[in-house]
């Protein structure tokens, strides 16, 4: 227990956690954002898929970092918007289509690097680079400190600031107030004027550029390279990181933080004499007993208001 302790409360483990969570947080507040508008993104997963596959071969072949971190993010956009014309324009689920389209990521993304490089495994073959890391100056001259937010990748801060973007866009902007009566009333959100399909066609576009963000920082942040089904579920915790933050930009994003802090443990307790079967599944227990947790909390009944009288009970 001792080693372990030492890990967990060790600069390098937060560290970890602040570079682990990264894709779990750009996602999850994609993931917030389409379901406070009415559509629950379930494409997160294709999203992210897609943008770190098509990042690293535009990256590779154009030899521009930059480009291939602009096309992935589009990638991830336009499969949400993909999502947006099955349900929204054609009536489709949007469960069933989200899955569809985790799918469609997962057999396309493989044939294209197979199509493209002949190597059904990833694009490990080809120099894709990677996005750049940030010092920040000051703060990373503090003892300790220094060592958590040193050299972490750029996309790293950008889903940090990402939080309180995404809280100002949803809470404090005329778009956000729009968004959310979509999302709660589109009926009365349509009888004053709101265009309900447009806002909604918009918040998936946001949705699937955030979750394309985390998909880049997979292939072009965390590595260098693309490798099949690399996201490995990491969409679907993020979906449920939506639902266990409340629906709510920081209780979405301290979900999205505690789902990486259970990889970024699952990942350290590799280095120790641990069984390998127990550390792979330490994120998904993680998922599912948080899940657990959130349902119960939902079941509880509220408190009775001060004076209230309380109501008979059923015979």
């Amino acid at each position: 227990m001792g080693p372990v302790l030492d890990v967990v409360f060790s600069a390098g483990f937060l560290a970890a956690v602040l570079r682990v969570c990264t894709p779990y947080v750009l996602a999850a507040l994609g993931g917030l954002i389409a379901e406070r508008a009415g559509v629950p993104n379930i494409a997160l997963e294709g999203s992210m898929l897609s943008a770190a596959c098509t990042g690293a071969l535009v990256a590779g072949y154009s030899g521009s970092v930059w480009a291939g971190a602009a096309c992935g993010i589009a990638a991830g956009c336009l499969l949400a918007l993909l999502l947006g014309v099955l349900h929204l324009h054609l009536g489709a689920d949007a469960i069933i289509a989200g899955i569809g389209i985790n799918l469609l990521a997962s057999g396309a993304t493989a044939y294209a690097v197979y199509a493209l490089l002949g190597d059904k495994g990833g694009t490990s073959r080809l120099r894709s680079g990677t996005l750049p890391t940030v010092d920040l100056p000051l703060l990373g001259d503090i003892p300790g400190l220094g060592t958590v937010i040193g050299g972490q990748n750029l996309m790293t801060w950008f889903a940090v600031a990402a939080a309180p973007a995404v809280a100002w866009l949803l809470l404090r902007t005329r778009f956000g107030y729009h968004l959310r009566a979509v999302g709660e009333f589109p009926d009365a959100a349509r009888s004053v004027g709101i265009r309900v399909g447009r806002v909604r066609y918009i918040a998936l576009a946001l949705s699937g550029a955030l979750a394309g963000a985390a998909g880049v920082f997979l292939s072009m942040g965390a590595v260098s390279f693309f490798v099949t089904d690399m996201t490995a579920g990491r969409g679907y915790i993020a979906l449920a990181a939506v639902y266990l933050g409340m629906l709510r930009p920081w209780g979405v994003f301290l979900a999205a933080l505690g789902f990486g802090a259970a990889e970024a443990l699952a990942v350290q307790l590799g280095n120790l004499s641990v069984p390998s079967q127990l550390v792979s599944a330490l994120p998904y227990a993680f998922t599912l007993l948080a899940l657990a947790v959130f349902a119960r909390r939902r079941r509880r009944p509220a408190p009775a208001a001060p004076g209230a009288i309380p109501s008979p009970s059923a015979p």
